[in-house]
């Protein structure tokens, strides 16, 4: 495969990684199972979310390797994937924290701009 078309496809590979944490919903979803394992319930319960539309991120998120399905009894409990997803959270909020106002002024990223 030529080097320009192998640096395009990690570059969409990239995109599409980055689209998981830029939805609300899968971030909120996100940041909730940092905290523990969750059923789908309950992530309803404490998002105020409709069922379909937690179950349908949830999807996406164990496709691509984000949560890890657990069955426990009539149940699915969703937790984070230990090894590569929480050490990248992490480090996302440890940058948040300490570039929050570089982040919060940012005029390319506040108007879309490329």
């Amino acid at each position: 495969m030529p080097k320009l078309q192998q640096v395009y496809r990690m570059d969409n590979l990239h995109r599409l990684f980055f689209k998981a944490f830029s939805n609300q919903t899968r971030l909120e979803i996100i940041q909730m199972l940092r905290r523990k394992p969750l059923k789908v319930t309950e992530i309803c319960e404490k998002t105020g979310f409709e069922q379909s539309r937690v179950s349908h991120n949830l999807r996406c998120l164990e496709h691509c390797g984000f949560v890890k399905v657990t069955p426990n009894g009539n149940f699915r409990e969703y937790a984070l994937d230990d090894e590569t997803i929480i050490p990248i959270v992490d480090l996302f909020e440890k940058h948040i924290w300490k570039y929050k106002e570089r982040l919060q002024n940012c005029r390319a990223l506040k108007h879309g701009k490329k």
